[in-house]
């Protein structure tokens, strides 16, 4: 049995092979990323046994193309995260004088860890983290926009705000679309406001809202210059503004069909809903993975960590927060629905403020109570069910 490590670049990639008792086999190939590159490798893996077993990082997007090479070439792989291989060079555990290469380590990390292996990833998963992560930044930019609007109405019209719950509601987008100083605001003719509140809002505003906005515009206290810079600005920001969302939209629903593809029960889990748990699916992989649920835990970076100096040991924990973000802040959101809608997590919650801990910690904990569920639908490919 050969183990051989890569180790993942943008243009050139490293490999390095060892034999079963941990001797490396050759010297280490650097081969570039591209068809030349690879035949490379593919020569070099063709003088070994057929049962050797490749580990390669998931480095950034990098890692890919070489990955559905070798997969559709038919060789047994491990995907690993770039922590793993961190903490594993870390520990010190041997000390070679070829061990200058990451590949190395890959290598004998999966020689003496005894990772369980597959020869492909699901396709759909793959493209549901692409559609994921895309969406997460489309949403990002929304949020950025959103300050952004309301930076401008801050200092153009600060008592703005008071007239709506949400100035990013229909009604109120209309308004901003037409007028932005308190100047235009108090000038607007009563009878064309009150229509044009009407209208946007389907009837719930009329004249009060119209009379009540030119009230505090005559009292405003917004500055009176940079308005034309401003006023420009606002009209870029509600139509980027429109066009992210609709594009978040468009996205969501690409999610949902994609997920239509194959069976999983994830959304079952009270707290997890539809795009949610898109998002869980699409970081996790394959859950076959992760040997324990406490794996699972650690990968996504929500397992707590302990400060300990001498005979002092800290009270208060604070999360790793290794692995993918994206899946923590998902995790994040659905403990916190989770907490409202199940009652068996929110009384552990509860419980956990009652000990004393902050909430950021409870709902943590709450996360980790999620992810041992999630576990278990997913290896089992069953409904989650509620237990009396």
């Amino acid at each position: 049995m050969h183990y051989v490590g890569i180790d993942i670049g943008k243009r050139h990639h490293v490999a390095v092979i060892l034999d079963a008792n941990g001797q490396q086999v050759g010297k280490a190939l650097r081969f570039a990323n591209d068809r030349d590159g690879f035949d490379q490798l593919l020569a070099r893996l063709a003088e070994l046994e057929p049962d050797a077993l490749i580990g390669l990082e998931a480095t950034g997007h990098y890692w890919l193309a070489l990955y559905t090479l070798l997969a559709e070439a038919g060789y047994d792989l491990v995907v690993l995260n770039a922590l793993q291989i961190h903490a594993y060079r870390k520990s010190g555990i041997r000390k070679r004088k070829n061990d200058r290469y990451d590949a190395y380590w890959i290598a004998d990390y999966i020689r003496v860890s005894r990772q369980p292996h597959h020869q492909s990833q699901q396709p759909e998963l793959l493209q549901l983290r692409e559609l994921t992560r895309f969406r997460a930044s489309l949403t990002d930019q929304v949020g950025g926009c959103k300050r952004k609007i309301i930076s401008i109405i801050d200092r153009v019209f600060p008592e703005y705000e008071q007239l709506f719950s949400n100035v990013f509601i229909q009604t109120s987008r209309r308004l901003l679309a037409e007028a932005l100083t308190p100047d235009e605001f108090a000038e607007f003719d009563l009878t064309e406001l009150t229509q044009l509140l009407a209208q946007s809002s389907r009837g719930r505003h009329g004249q009060a809202k119209a009379e009540e906005l030119q009230a505090l515009a005559r009292r405003s206290v917004g500055i009176g210059f940079l308005t034309d810079a401003l006023r420009v600005q606002m009209t870029c920001l509600l139509q980027q503004l429109a066009l992210l969302e609709a594009q978040c939209q468009q996205l969501e629903a690409e999610i949902s069909a994609l997920v239509d593809q194959f069976p999983q029960h994830i959304t079952s889990i009270p707290g997890i809903g539809p795009i949610t748990g898109a998002i869980i699916l699409a970081e996790i992989g394959d859950i076959h993975r992760f040997a324990a649920p406490e794996k699972l835990v650690a990968f996504a970076g929500i397992d707590p960590t302990v400060y300990q100096s001498g005979q002092f040991t800290a009270t208060q924990t604070r999360m790793s927060k290794r692995g993918s973000p994206f899946l923590r802040h998902a995790l994040w959101q659905a403990a916190f629905m989770a907490t409202q809608h199940d009652p068996q997590l929110r009384a552990y919650y509860q419980r956990k403020r009652a000990e004393g801990k902050a909430h950021g910690t409870a709902v943590g904990a709450v996360c980790r109570k999620l992810l041992h569920r999630i576990y278990i639908v997913l290896k089992e490919q069953r409904p989650y069910v509620i237990r009396d």
